[in-house]
């Protein structure tokens, strides 16, 4: 083992242990090398004369660059475009990312949080952490309605065993039982537990309540508390989209850090979806602890950890959309942008709502609770869902996903609000075709 790796270990197992244990093989060999972008960094800050470190072009001590590319590029320098930018990612955006996450988390306020790693957006993110925290045989709790790329990143890369929980009770509300009864089931045969929440939820819209957040989180402090490492990663890809007054305006991962110190939790998040820019890839990566004394050594160690992974993956995000992001952030009419794009998903899931009022549907479908997001299910009655997929998109050129036999998911991020009725009159149409 690096003694780099090594002297990381050290620091995260002296402050708390079950951490440790938690890091998979790759995790716990895992570290940020001090190779050539180390020296390269120690170069431009002393390297007063001459600085032939890095592996990028110079000219007349300027990043070099094609003017037919820069000509596309409005308000940026060539440094702050086209230049590496660190595997932890540049830190103005760090900050100014950590400090958005405390102004639209104010239950962080207080709370010992580490400073986020950029990543290649959630997807990377989410990579990141199974090389990380994942061993091959590890249990990954999941709700019966989720992203399927989970099962390629956690099970299929990593040879995690993904287990289902129903999201739903019969009452339409989170399942808190389900989730316990998973929960305590697999943690009386495993001494770790990893499970992924994801709200609002993908693919159903779905975020928990003020309570059902609560009971989350006291579930995971005692599964922990009964002597099992709990590693609970959210999914914070669509935060920010809530369209009702019930809805849990914080993310869960406030409900969670600084817990127990058997619960770690690790928030992943970005602006992908938050502020529509999704060909930017950028996300990141914040770690919540309870750990023994001052907690800065253990998130500079994770911290670490983390970029060395990215590191050794991608190498780092790109400058360029880094620099758009933070731009963006230190722009006067950001917050009114956000508001008035917030509005009008709003105003389309309410009249998503509005139209499926409509009783003569109820013999089609049945509607999955939604409230947030960009996404919400039908549960169809009659008919397979793939056969109406392909019915629909064949004979009416609509294109829905189907999921499993009986649900289809309709991405109303994409539906003016205009066209919303059409849109569920032609899918029970669709119905009606095949059953006749």
């Amino acid at each position: 083992m690096n003694p780099l790796a090594k002297e990381l270990n050290n620091i995260i197992e002296q402050a708390n242990v079950h951490i440790y244990e938690m890091l998979s093989t790759v995790g716990k060999n895992l570290f940020y090398p001090k190779g050539i972008l180390t020296q390269s960094a120690e170069a431009k800050e002393k390297a007063h004369k001459f600085n032939a470190t890095i592996g990028m072009a110079t000219e007349k001590g300027q990043t070099m660059y094609l003017p037919s590319v820069m000509a596309m590029i409005q308000g940026l320098s060539p440094n702050e475009a086209l230049t590496y930018a660190p595997s932890f990612g540049i830190m103005p955006l760090r900050e100014a990312w950590k400090e958005e996450m405390l102004r639209k988390n104010p239950s962080l306020q207080g709370k010992d949080l580490s400073l986020p790693v950029v990543t290649h957006a959630i997807t990377h993110a989410l990579s990141v952490l199974a090389d990380l925290w994942v061993e091959p045989g590890d249990v990954l709790i999941l709700p019966d309605k989720m992203w399927g790329n989970y099962s390629m990143i956690f099970g299929v890369r990593r040879g995690a065993e993904v287990v289902n929980y129903p999201l739903f009770n019969a009452e339409n509300g989170f399942n808190l039982k389900g989730l316990e009864e998973c929960l305590h089931s697999e943690a009386d045969k495993r001494g770790k537990i990893i499970l992924i929440l994801n709200f609002p939820n993908n693919p159903t819209g779905y975020t928990v309540t003020a309570q059902e957040g609560d009971g989350i989180a006291q579930i995971l402090e005692d599964v922990a508390k009964k002597g099992t490492n709990v590693l609970a990663i959210t999914d914070d890809a669509y935060f920010g989209l809530f369209y009702e007054d019930e809805v849990l305006q914080e993310s869960i991962f406030t409900r969670l850090t600084n817990r127990h110190p058997r619960l770690l939790a690790v928030k992943t998040d970005g602006a992908t979806k938050e502020n529509y820019v999704w060909g930017l890839r950028v996300g990141f990566i914040t770690y919540g602890a309870a750990v023994n004394g001052d907690p800065g050594p253990v998130y500079d160690a994770l911290e670490k950890k983390t970029a060395g992974t990215v590191r050794g993956s991608i190498s780092n995000a790109s400058h360029l959309s880094q620099s758009m992001l933070l731009k963006s952030f230190q722009s006067d009419t950001y917050a009114a942008e956000k508001e008035e794009k917030l509005q009008i998903m709003k105003d389309r899931a309410q009249e998503v709502k509005r139209v499926l009022a409509n009783n003569k549907y109820n013999r089609a479908w049945d509607v999955y609770p939604f409230n947030s997001g960009y996404f919400m299910c039908l549960k169809l009655k009659t008919v397979n869902a793939e056969e109406l997929r392909v019915h629909l998109l064949e004979k009416y050129g609509a294109g829905l996903i189907s999921l499993g036999k009986t649900d289809i998911r309709v991405a109303f991020s994409c539906l003016e609000k205009n066209d919303v009725q059409e849109l569920f009159d032609t899918i029970y149409q669709g119905v009606e075709d095949l059953k006749a």
